[in-house]
């Protein structure tokens, strides 16, 4: 049996047609659940009664922990490829229903066996996504045998539409995933300038507010995610294993490992704000049937930050961040909304203490003029926080930037400082990320885009086609001469005709096309034809290039 769990804002399906010869018979033809644990479970081949109940019993728990009153049950075969004829599934999925309503809590769940139209919000903080697996098919033996390499191939996206990323990645030869490594991206060239320039540019601004860029491993002793308090909530979704006799996990977060870094030398109050900034790779254990392209992946890239500052620090900076998410969504003309949410009944510390930090966070979202929805009770345990939520394409919401502030982990890893009073005193650590994952939001950008992105990310920003045979050797001139001054290009100087080369360079959606013929050899120009469909003729190459650099430049 596998479940994803969702802690979600809303929730509404619409029951379509039955999709299956076994379904269940209902009135019910539409719904909208608000604040509820959404479970979404695929029944697999062996699955018991015993599994369910332990299913359910884990929901509840974590129910409790969310403060949540109602769960939603909705059978999602997506989520496993082996799954349980159909009468047995709906009726193993029944029982689920009824162990749950003996729990107390408000308990609805959808029909079994119905083909249904689906729409939810999910709420932002680290624990809203859980994915756990009950027996079915996890404990049987596996016999070692050989690979057979005819067999592994790429993912199939022929049955999305042409607007999705995945569709889109094909054609422009941005990313690829592989049966071998799912969830996992296998970055192209295309793909990989894109990620490199994102980086690059938020690089550059981190490096003039004073950040210190660091870099940790990968894996660390399950002892370290004890204190982080990682494995008591977030173990389904890691990767646990053994090494030399150890028990050790895959990063999914990269917090612990900064505190390390902080706490390897004593620190004093001038030292603060000391700036922690990192790419290192995540790795969260999705269960496949919730993986979805660059939108959810296993393995990911966060621009991640971790500020340890006094708490007289705390406004100034969440005044900066809140000013830099700006900065960075504007650039790309990306709708976005900001939630605060406030203390949970199951908190940690001063309640006076949650109340200044909410203010603080209030204050640095006034501050920087961007209007917010208070999620009440919604706050991690360790403190209060901002979720940015980005409106992709298609209307969909996905939680990308965030900014936590943390009074629970420095207490937990013995965090101090000297103060100016010659006294220690307890840094607050502010968690933040402003992309999110790297790749989700190549994801959002890349159908925002259509494929058409600014020039300073485009993976090729200008082709040079030469006309015939007797300007090939312009061509190559002039490709080196623009290959030097940095910018991305290609040389088409293959024997296909001029409209076809045209195309092929608007089907890769190339900012600029350099057309080159005998006139421009012969006045040492060139000829520009914009991607929008303007063109400049006889241009000098210098002047364009300059204007590439200053359309490029990201200052």
């Amino acid at each position: 049996m596998r479940v994803l769990q969702l802690d979600v804002d809303r929730i509404e399906f619409e029951l379509m047609e039955p999709e299956a010869s076994v379904y269940e018979k209902t009135q019910q033809k539409k719904v909208l659940i608000e604040d509820t644990l959404a479970l979404f479970v695929s029944v697999e081949a062996g699955d018991t009664e015993a599994m369910a109940s332990k299913a359910v019993v884990d929901a509840v728990e974590f129910c409790g922990k969310l403060k949540r009153q109602s769960i939603l049950i909705y059978p999602f075969a997506h989520l496993s490829s082996d799954l349980e004829a159909p009468q047995r599934a709906m009726n193993l999925f029944n029982y689920m229903v009824k162990e749950a309503e003996k729990s107390g809590l408000g308990i609805e769940h959808a029909p079994f066996g119905w083909n249904k139209k689906l729409s939810l919000n999910i709420k932002g903080h680290p624990l809203a996504e859980m994915s756990r697996s009950y027996g079915g098919n996890a404990p049987k033996k596996t016999e070692k045998k050989k690979v057979d390499l005819s067999i592994v191939r790429k993912s199939d996206w022929s049955d999305v539409p042409d607007t999705d990323h995945r569709k889109i990645a094909e054609r422009l030869d941005l990313f690829s995933f592989q049966e071998v490594s799912p969830g996992m991206v296998y970055w192209h060239n295309n793909g990989y300038v894109i990620l490199k320039e994102l980086v690059s540019y938020i690089r550059r601004r981190l490096a003039v507010s004073g950040y210190n860029e660091i870099s940790t491993p990968t894996m660390a002793n399950t002892a370290l995610w004890h204190v982080s308090g990682h494995i008591d909530h977030y173990r389904e979704n890691m990767f646990i294993m053994e090494a030399n006799g150890q028990e050790v996990g895959l990063r999914p977060m990269g917090c612990p490992f900064a505190i390390l870094v902080y706490k390897s030398k004593k620190r004093s109050y001038r030292d603060l704000p000391l700036r922690l900034a990192e790419f290192d790779k995540l790795y969260r254990n999705e269960i496949s049937g919730a993986l979805s392209g660059l939108f959810r992946v296993r393995e990911l890239t966060q621009d991640d930050a971790h500020l340890f500052v006094t708490e007289a620090q705390i406004e100034k900076e969440l005044v900066g961040l809140l000013s830099l998410v700006n900065e960075f969504y504007s650039k790309f003309g990306l709708e976005y909304k900001a939630k605060l949410s406030t203390m949970p009944d199951d908190h940690m510390g001063d309640e006076n203490l949650w109340k200044k930090a909410t203010d603080s966070l209030k204050n640095a979202l006034g501050s920087n003029g961007i209007k917010y929805e208070i999620k009440e009770k919604e706050g991690a345990f360790y403190g209060p926080k901002i979720d940015i939520d980005v409106k992709d394409s298609m209307g969909r919401e996905w939680q990308c930037a965030t900014i936590q502030l943390d009074y629970q982990l420095p207490e937990r890893f013995g965090l101090g400082y000297a103060g100016e009073d010659g006294r220690e005193h307890t840094p607050v650590i502010i968690h933040r990320v402003i992309y999110g994952s790297l790749e989700r939001f190549i994801g959002i950008l890349t159908e925002h885009y259509q494929g058409r992105f600014p020039t300073w990310i485009a993976p090729v920003q200008a082709a040079i086609i030469p006309i015939s045979e007797q300007t090939k050797g312009y061509g190559k001139r002039v490709f080196e001469e623009i290959a030097k001054s940095g910018i991305r290009a290609v040389l088409d100087d293959s024997d296909k005709t001029l409209n076809y080369k045209i195309k092929a360079a608007q089907e890769m959606k190339i900012p600029y096309m350099i057309i080159l013929g005998k006139r421009e050899e012969d006045t040492d120009t060139v000829s520009v034809r914009a991607r929008d469909g303007g063109q400049s003729q006889s241009v000098k190459l210098e002047s364009f290039l300059k204007s590439l650099a200053d359309e490029c430049r990201q200052d």
